[in-house]
């Protein structure tokens, strides 16, 4: 690699780890490239030599964020009784977790749109499609003779109805709830949905 296209590599990561920085302090709304481009000391025409867009910077921020989030998820998974019940709770226990400790960062992952006329990148979406992994392992082990697109159809399920807690009670007006009861309400709910399956494939 030459010497100037290091230069480029090493000023596009300092942009991506600034829009990162912004966003977690001023929300997605909150990212404008002009103030990146003078925090990183470049021209504000210029971020478009690093990125290829907005859509482009806050996809490659959501990219770190989903990659923390994958560690912190591996780590529950680890870190008690391994029976697949049992690591679901604690993995959407981590979820809800790191959601309220990175609260801009994680919201940003749902609330930033493409435009009506792009897609997705293949490695967004391969970032995005990993995660599912720490529910489909678990409910494999619970439901050996489901196939895999059923087993999908499920973890998609499971995630929604955590999610869904997740961003209610982490919601900062009249609904938002303590994270201690969050935490207790969504490993409820895991056993309730994972007992309520168990019990309905017999």
């Amino acid at each position: 690699m030459t010497k100037t296209l290091e230069r480029r590599e090493k000023l596009r990561a300092t942009l991506i780890q600034a829009a990162e920085r912004m966003i977690a302090e001023r929300g997605l709304a909150g990212l404008k490239t002009r103030d990146l481009a003078r925090e990183i000391g470049c021209a504000n025409g210029a971020v478009y030599n690093l990125v290829a867009d907005v859509d482009e910077l806050v996809l490659r921020v959501g990219s770190r964020t989903l990659h923390r989030l994958d560690e912190a998820l591996s780590a529950a998974e680890s870190a008690g009784d391994p029976s697949p019940q049992e690591t679901l709770v604690r993995t959407a226990i981590a979820y809800c977790d790191f959601a309220a400790a990175n609260l801009e960062l994680w919201r940003a992952l749902f609330e930033h749109r493409m435009a009506a006329n792009k897609v997705l990148p293949d490695w967004s979406v391969n970032d995005q499609l990993q995660l599912f992994r720490h529910i489909y392992h678990p409910l494999a082990q619970l439901f050996p003779e489901r196939g895999r697109e059923e087993l999908g159809i499920t973890a998609r399920s499971l995630f929604s109805a955590v999610h869904g807690m997740v961003a209610l009670g982490l919601e900062q007006k009249l609904v938002a709830v303590p994270l201690p009861a969050l935490r207790k309400e969504i490993a409820g709910l895991v056993r309730a949905m994972i007992d309520g399956l168990v019990a309905r494939g017999a």
